[in-house]
């Protein structure tokens, strides 16, 4: 089979940029390398780069005005975590060192920074005037009027109308099979209104993503409905029962209408699925 690299751009995200995800996903597999690693981080951090995406630089603020950010590598059961990071440039590159230099799975919050500056990992705001337009929204809505922190997604689609989330992407991600080796990686800014220290699905192995010796899968969505359901790690059971795409539509179907996609490779397969618009990008090579 040939080896595929699959990217998306967050459910909710719309075709418009699908473009620029098969251009991210065909420039990083002209790179020479047998590590499907190196693969779905640099794609990652393509998309990390790209102000349109909610990860990295255009991550969402928090209801604090605090941008913190949430990246996650895995292969093979090897993984490196990044939780609630802040003023990084590229938290999933951040993300990989820690699964490469440390003996540690997840590392958060203020050892997290440290952790990135003691790797070289420079100052950085991620701030862009997108979001901080999103930012204010938000703000004004809560001065306005006398409400309690909502409750974030059984109001989701209220919240969504009043500041236009719809248009905001959410998770980006890519999995890959080079040879008969598996990687994902996801990294994302979170989701808004959130209350700071909020931490998603995305860095949490067997919610957000998962990758072993059969494949590897990456979530998008409401994050707490993602994790509650461990959705990575049973789609990756269920991997040989039943054709792949047919896999993930059953378990996206179990949300009903709350926000869910994923995207997964197999040993001979590929596919992508959302309940939502979700842009997708793919990159196949000998």
């Amino acid at each position: 089979m040939p080896n595929v690299l699959l990217l998306h751009g967050g459910a909710g995200s719309d075709n418009s940029y699908t473009d620029a995800l098969n251009r991210y996903a065909n420039s990083t597999s002209s790179k020479i390398s047998k590590d499907p690693v190196d693969f779905v981080v640099e794609s990652v951090r393509l998309m990390e780069d790209d102000p349109s995406f909610n990860a990295g630089t255009g991550s969402v603020k928090r209801i604090d005005g605090s941008i913190q950010m949430d990246a996650a590598v895995m292969s093979n059961r090897k993984i490196g975590s990044v939780s609630a990071i802040e003023r990084v440039r590229n938290p999933v590159l951040v993300a990989r060192e820690v699964m490469l230099q440390t003996p540690h799975v997840m590392i958060t919050g203020d050892g997290a920074i440290k952790f990135a500056r003691s790797v070289g990992f420079g100052d950085y705001d991620p701030t862009t005037e997108r979001t901080e337009t999103i930012w204010k929204k938000m703000v004004d809505f809560f001065n306005g009027k006398e409400v309690e922190l909502p409750e974030r997604y059984s109001q989701y689609y209220r919240y969504a109308k009043i500041f236009g989330f719809p248009q905001q992407k959410d998770t980006v991600g890519a999995v890959a099979r080079v040879g008969n080796k598996f990687a994902a990686a996801v990294s994302t800014g979170g989701s808004s209104p959130m209350m700071r220290g909020r931490v998603g699905d995305s860095p949490l192995p067997g919610a957000g993503l998962y990758a072993g010796e059969n494949g590897a899968i990456v979530a998008t969505g409401i994050g707490e409905e993602i994790i509650k359901r461990m959705m990575c790690y049973d789609i990756y059971t269920k991997i040989g029962t039943k054709p792949l795409q047919d896999i993930l539509k059953e378990k996206v179907e179990e949300f009903g209408d709350i926000l869910v996609g994923v995207i997964a490779v197999s040993k001979d397969e590929y596919a992508s699925y959302s309940n939502n618009s979700m842009a997708t990008g793919v990159s196949t090579w000998p």
